[in-house]
């Protein structure tokens, strides 16, 4: 099942979000001081490329102080956005029966997108 909800997850949409979070994370790598941020954008781009069957866990080697400020960062700078963005998906999908499974997906990536810092996919 989780085979089939990514296949209808990538024909209706989900490859075209997973290859904005890789173009952009392409961007912010250019620069030396956005490659933290542009590796957690490639982070949620691999989560939205297949995100059925993946979990957003803690990751065990979390950075401590400063993952906790590259979040806060993150929250100022666009982190907002994203999670509003998907939370907005999310609750546009659970509007029918059909799309809630769709909307959970979304869910999930408003929680990573809103502090991707110390998290990991698995």
């Amino acid at each position: 099942m989780k085979f089939i909800g990514n296949i209808l997850w990538l024909i209706l949409g989900g490859l075209l979000v997973s290859l904005y979070y890789f173009l952009v994370g392409l961007i912010f790598c250019i620069t030396i001081v956005g490659i933290p941020f542009g590796i957690q954008l490639m982070k949620i781009g691999v989560f939205a490329l297949w995100p059925f069957g993946s979990e957003v866990q803690p990751d065990t080697n979390d950075g401590g102080c400063l993952s906790i400020i590259m979040n806060v960062i993150w929250i100022l700078v666009g982190g907002i956005e994203i999670t509003m963005l998907h939370l907005s998906f999310g609750l546009f999908c659970c509007i029918t029966i059909v799309g809630i499974p769709f909307g959970v997906q979304h869910f999930k990536m408003a929680l990573l997108a809103l502090m991707p810092f110390g998290k990991k996919i698995v």
